[in-house]
């Protein structure tokens, strides 16, 4: 086994800063004297190349410095790359530098690099639940399945994500991030015709979004924790009148969507997506596309994180 940290850098997108602060990573690496290879992605979709290179070479310790959609590409490269004992002994660090990083927050692992990166040195190891999606794959007519650490995201709050997450390229500030995506959603009040059926429970109806969280997923599951073998649904209803929709969509940047009467919630371990008509799906920032039925259940303890 590679006893080298494997780490992948994953640069922010519109950020002018990225390279400058990577500058500084490396800088406190050799300062703790780390014994390290890095990898620095080209774009999307390479993460997860890269990740599956490190873990067909060994490496016992792989980092991502990146956010959500970053970890989320390096968690599928190594699942389908590795055997089931390298699952035992792999462990994944976090550097979370990305514009979305809901995932390391929930650990307490903030923006300070050099706090991050004495986390993975301490090596603390907590085994935790995986989520995992599984769909018939039209274009190339077969099953595919597709993991995630933290949330999936069905219907306007896929699209809500997506904005703010281009604005966060553009915008810093979090309040403009919110009005830009203000205007496009007040005029894009939604209901998708949805059938879900969770454990033994069928539910149908005209909702907004879907989320499925395996993590608190921007405070739509805000009870769901990645090492109790279930994942956390919440069903949201399109709220009567305009302030009451604006009021929801400040609730959801701010992680607080739970506090609208409008939101039904559910738990279980296997979850099957019947339809959502013409929703779009989100998986921890990567775009699914519209594949349905879609199969959501947890791995339980099925990965080693480092945590603080």
């Amino acid at each position: 086994m590679n006893e080298k940290w494997g780490i992948i850098y994953h640069s922010r997108a519109g950020a002018n800063n990225t390279n400058k602060q990577w500058e500084k990573i490396l800088q406190y690496l050799a300062q703790r004297e780390v014994a390290y290879d890095y990898f620095q992605s080209e774009g999307y979709g390479s993460v997860e190349r890269l990740a599956g290179i490190l873990t067909e070479n060994k490496y016992t310790t792989i980092v991502i410095a990146g956010g959500d959609g970053s970890l989320n590409d390096m968690l599928n490269g190594i699942i389908n790359h590795a055997t089931a004992e390298q699952l035992n002994i792999i462990h994944i660090g976090i550097i979370p530098i990305g514009m979305s990083n809901d995932f390391a927050s929930f650990w307490d692992i903030n923006s300070d690099y050099r706090k991050a990166i004495d986390y993975i040195i301490a090596g603390r190891i907590r085994r935790i639940d995986v989520g995992r999606c599984t769909f018939h794959n039209k274009k190339v007519n077969k099953k595919i399945s597709r993991y995630f650490l933290n949330a999936v995201n069905i219907g306007l709050s896929e699209k809500m994500l997506r904005i703010i997450d281009q604005a966060n390229r553009f915008w810093a500030w979090r309040l403009t991030a919110f009005f830009e995506s203000l205007v496009v959603l007040l005029f894009e009040k939604k209901r998708y015709r949805m059938q879900l059926q969770i454990g033994d429970e069928k539910i149908k109806g005209y909702y907004m979004t879907v989320c499925i969280g395996n993590s608190q997923a921007w405070g739509q599951t805000p009870s769901a924790i990645p090492y109790n073998g279930y994942l956390d649904v919440s069903l949201i209803r399109r709220p009567l009148g305009w302030g009451n929709f604006i009021k929801g969509i400040w609730l959801l940047i701010n992680h607080q969507l739970l506090n609208l009467k409008e939101v039904n919630v559910y738990r279980g371990k296997n979850i099957r997506v019947i339809n959502a008509r013409n929703a779009n799906i989100d998986l921890d920032g990567r775009a699914l596309g519209r594949h349905y039925p879609l199969d959501v259940d947890i791995l339980p303890e099925f990965i080693n994180l480092i945590i603080p």
